[in-house]
């Protein structure tokens, strides 16, 4: 076969390649262009043939910035005789796109000397797509591994400190619309805030919401503001990256996103500094957040529930509080009334607490004497329903038999009754006794500021409906 059917032959074969082919001379300009290549790039043959191809197709990098001929691989190959081989690169088309390529470069000899080359690239688009798409996977694996490990190390720290007492106990007016308001806003995302003297039951109170609301497959992720540190309270919301700070040796994920599709009750949330207010404030907005040390801008779905035992709207006369997250986290108030306000489900309380204190004490109480029960009952508990918790464990502590007398009990402040007017009494008697005594330090005045509602903390409608079906005129 003669040298120009050989030529012919090879011709056809680069013709009909898939790959796109340039061949070059030793100076570096075009002598042959395959249909491939001109399919890819959208430069025709007569359009490079005698030029300088990287002028066309090569001249600037991925991000536009210029890419000077001496530094291509393409013409270095020219040069030097070394193969050539590039996949992190693009070629541009003549409609001013790009795509990524993965070429090959060869020179060409004869006799010893360097005649030109030839270059076989092609469109690695999809590979690249390929590549971004399994790098996103990874990532979302690693983020969902990253939650799983941290919501496991949370789940099994709340199972440890879990309390004895986590059921929200009584029947009289002022739970009533607790459970009332629990119910109505429960199915719904508004965020809420729960205000309430300290050992009210506001977690409880935030459980109890939790529970019955559409996350409730999710975990209750709980933050107590207040005993955070003020510089590591942002790391403990929003976690933080490695190296953010000293003692940062690696990532860690906050409690946002930790509660991620599920409830974050923030605990005593009056105890936030200012600046976290702020970025606090743009999550209930938005949804959004960045860890420390990070410009990363992250999402979470987490529904917020807050407590607090302080006079938010005080503070933010004070300028401690920021009005704009005060209204913002107040959506839904609700008040946890004092033991003070609900003396009525105070034998209630008590019996619950003792059926719990067998079970961690190991002991047997079978009843309350009845002047123990009075004295519980007449004192006004000014630390709620954890003081009575407490006096009553350590009460059941001392106990040497079945039954909790006065004798266990501490020695309180002076009872508000004398005990020969406190006789034996039903839940009901007993709480339309109190209603009785609460409207006549009120001269009979139910509605309205000082009024028997205010005091009881409950609305004049219910508490009108509650006389009623105790008889109480």
């Amino acid at each position: 076969m003669d040298a120009s059917a050989l030529r012919k032959r090879y011709e056809l074969i680069l013709t009909s390649m898939g790959e796109g082919v340039y061949g070059l001379d030793k100076n570096g300009l075009a002598t042959f262009v395959n249909p491939a290549a001109e399919r890819m790039t959208g430069w025709s043959e007569e359009d490079l043939i005698g030029k300088q191809v990287h002028v066309y197709h090569h001249h600037s990098h991925a991000d536009g910035s210029e890419y000077p001929v001496e530094d291509c691989p393409v013409y270095q190959a020219v040069r030097d005789g070394k193969r050539r081989e590039v996949d992190h690169e693009v070629f541009w088309r003549k409609d001013g796109s790009q795509f990524p390529v993965e070429y090959v470069a060869t020179a060409i000899e004869s006799e010893g000397e360097i005649v030109g080359a030839v270059i076989v690239f092609k469109d690695i688009s999809e590979r690249k797509r390929n590549e971004k798409a399994l790098y996103r996977a990874m990532q979302q694996v690693e983020q969902l591994k990253e939650q799983l490990q941290a919501d496991n190390e949370y789940l099994r720290s709340e199972l440890r400190n879990q309390s004895d007492f986590a059921e929200i106990v009584g029947q009289g007016p002022a739970m009533e619309q607790i459970h009332a308001q629990i119910d109505s806003v429960a199915p719904t995302d508004s965020t809420v805030l729960i205000q309430g003297e300290s050992g009210t039951g506001k977690e409880l109170i935030a459980r109890a919401i939790h529970s019955r609301s559409r996350r409730a497959e999710r975990p209750l992720v709980k933050v107590n503001c207040g005993a955070i540190s003020a510089s590591l309270v942002e790391s403990e919301l929003f976690g933080h990256e490695q190296g953010a700070f000293t003692g940062a040796t690696r990532a860690r994920i906050g409690r946002f996103e930790l509660a991620d599709g599920g409830t974050l009750f923030l605990d005593e949330v009056g105890e936030l500094p200012l600046d976290i207010q702020v970025k606090l404030l743009r999550v209930l907005q938005e949804g959004e957040f960045e860890r420390l040390g990070s410009s990363k801008t992250r999402k979470t779905d987490v529904r917020v529930i807050a407590a607090t035992h302080r006079d938010i709207p005080e503070m933010v006369e004070q300028g401690l509080f920021r009005a704009d997250l005060f209204y913002r986290l107040s959506v839904f108030p609700v008040f946890a009334p004092s033991l003070r306000q609900r003396k009525e489900d105070i034998p209630a309380l008590v019996s619950h607490t003792l059926e719990r204190l067998q079970h961690k004490l190991g002991k047997a109480i079978t009843e309350v004497e009845p002047k123990a029960l009075r004295q519980l009952v007449a004192y006004d508990w000014p630390g709620n329903v954890r003081e009575l918790q407490n006096v009553l464990e350590r009460a059941a502590i001392m106990l040497k038999g079945p039954v909790l007398n006065v004798e266990a009990l501490p020695v309180f402040a002076p009872v508000s009754h004398d005990e020969q007017s406190f006789p034996l009494q039903t839940l009901h008697e007993m709480e339309a006794g109190y209603i009785r005594h609460v409207l006549k330090e009120t001269d009979g005045v139910i509605a309205g500021k000082a009024g028997a509602a205010e005091i009881l903390g409950v609305p004049p409608s219910t508490l009108r409906s509650r006389m009623k079906k105790l008889g109480v005129n």
